[in-house]
């Protein structure tokens, strides 16, 4: 593992285990983050994108289970990890912004009190003092006033809820920081503020953000590299300006395709086709009964995943002559 990566995910497999058969909800997923990195992480709903979030914070819970690979978390493969070692590497070494901060809040506790409950979990040793000065300190962080951490989730804007949640997850200043669509149900405005905050406390902090989401258009403004996944499994991987200007995968391409442009006012395309059952992948390439590009072997053969231009790495058919050719 490079000195500079935080996290090294290789053939990830979650599976969930059902009466009408396996999900592969995660299918040998390859994926790195570096320090100080802002990753995007897009695809359509059922793409596995959650399910890879919650396997590197150990939240996989029965029926499902992490079936093979390792996840490195600053080099320790926390898939090893016993259940209170795990609970430990929350919130101090990863945190989560969750989903819907309307619903993430307990409705009845102060919000100061909400933050503190994660030091007293995670046993800091720090007096009540120490733990509220700490919680202030998270609220400034965010751009919320400390007196907020007296009131309840009740009394605060979407907003401001959202950026609570935000508190919480930094309180302990973790060095990784899953992002999960942060800004649904926001307004406009307010997910624009949203997205500044968390700019601010990632570089404030230096730690490595990984935004999951499905708007493209934000992605862009927000991440450094792109990561896009199909249907429990890895399409693209690459850095933010060529994911753009010249994306390889034609899943990627289409994805790409399908944002509003002003040229076109009035014009939508859409990706034809539904996303497959993952207790039901279709053979080859999961992509291939979508593809406008498929051939022969993307009916028969699951393409590799491959770095098949500097930085960018793509499961692909279409270009597996050229990079033999490239190496020879």
């Amino acid at each position: 593992m490079s000195n500079d990566l935080v996290l090294d995910i290789n053939d990830l497999d979650v599976q969930y285990y059902t009466d009408a058969g396996i999900v592969y909800a995660n299918n040998k997923v390859n994926l790195e983050l570096k320090a100080g990195e802002r990753l995007g992480l897009v695809g359509e709903s059922g793409s596995g994108k959650s399910t890879l979030a919650l396997a590197i914070l150990g939240m996989i819970k029965p029926p499902g289970g992490i079936a093979g690979g390792e996840i490195l978390l600053n080099g320790r493969d926390v898939t090893k990890l016993s259940e209170e070692e795990t609970r430990q590497v929350r919130g101090r070494e990863i945190s989560m912004i969750p989903q819907g901060a309307m619903n993430s809040l307990n409705p009845v506790m102060r919000v100061k009190d909400q933050i503190i409950d994660s030091m007293i979990d995670h046993e800091l040793g720090l007096s009540k003092a120490q733990m509220e000065e700490m919680a202030g300190d998270a609220l400034e962080a965010v751009e919320l006033n400390r007196n907020v951490g007296d009131m309840y989730p009740h009394e605060l804007s979407g907003g401001m809820k959202q950026r609570a949640c935000i508190a919480i997850a930094i309180a302990m200043k973790p060095k990784v920081i899953i992002a999960d669509e942060p800004t649904s149900a926001l307004d406009v405005v307010t997910q624009r503020q949203v997205m500044q905050t968390i700019r601010h406390i990632q570089s404030e902090m230096g730690a490595a953000v990984i935004l999951i989401g499905h708007d493209m258009g934000l992605m862009a403004q927000f991440v450094d590299r792109l990561a896009v996944m199909y249907a429990g499994q890895m399409s693209e991987v690459a850095p933010k300006q060529e994911a753009f200007r010249s994306p390889m995968h034609p899943y990627t391409q289409m994805l790409i395709e399908s944002l509003p442009k002003l040229a076109t006012k009035g014009e939508f395309h859409g990706i034809p086709g539904i996303t497959p059952l993952l207790r039901d992948l279709p053979p080859g390439c999961v992509f291939n009964p979508r593809c406008p590009q498929a051939f022969g072997p993307c009916t028969k053969i699951t393409p590799k995943f491959l770095e098949h231009r500097p930085n960018q790495w793509v499961a692909c058919h279409l270009y597996e002559n050229e990079s033999e050719k490239a190496r020879a």
